[in-house]
């Protein structure tokens, strides 16, 4: 059997406006071209999987419940506009700032590549043949860890160092903009 090819997705900065802890629908906004970036990767041929540091649980900010809620409603917008999540994996924990069971020093929280990992197990999915999408160096790092190769960075107003930049594969506007070199790539386009 044939494995699956992926589109890792960081959420908060990539497919949503960035906020302090987003953990409700009212704060929740997508930002422009997030939903066509998800189209165009999907119908190239790539799972779309979000993977996502979720710090406002570990500080108890919102709960579990309430990002479940959240995730489901994203999940509905986005397919009433033809996009299909595969799965979204999420790190509750924080080594230093959580709060009772979430303090701790986790696998799955990027800058490690836990979340990856499960989700290729899970989903028959190659690392080789997938990419990363992401707004923070950690995301990078994340992928790289993981042995994607093709890791995009998503300009969303972090503080991007030299040294990050020269990580990734490309520095990109917008998730658009990334999932549109990502599908010119000649071992991509390839493939569909």
């Amino acid at each position: 059997m044939s494995k699956n090819k992926a589109a890792f997705i960081d959420r908060d900065g990539v497919i949503n406006v960035e906020r302090d802890y987003v953990g409700s629908l009212e704060e929740f906004e997508f930002i422009d071209g997030a939903i066509s970036g998800l189209r165009l990767l999907q119908n190239s041929g790539f799972l779309l999987i979000v993977i996502t540091n979720q710090a406002g649980i570990a500080r108890g900010f919102y709960s579990e419940k309430n990002f479940h809620d959240l995730t489901r409603s994203m999940n509905q917008m986005l397919a009433q506009n033809g996009v299909d999540i595969t799965e979204v994996f999420f790190c509750p924990h924080h080594p230093v700032a959580g709060v009772g069971q979430y303090k701790q020093d986790c696998k799955c929280r990027k800058p490690k590549p836990g979340m990856i990992f499960e989700a290729a197990s899970k989903h028959n999915i190659d690392l080789t043949q997938s990419v990363l999408v992401g707004d923070k160096i950690t995301d990078i790092q994340a992928g790289l860890a993981s042995g994607i190769e093709n890791n995009l960075l998503v300009e969303s107003g972090h503080d991007l160092s030299e040294s990050g930049r020269v990580m990734a594969m490309a520095t990109c506007a917008d998730l658009f903009q990334a999932a549109s070199l990502i599908v010119s790539e000649s071992r991509y386009s390839s493939n569909i």
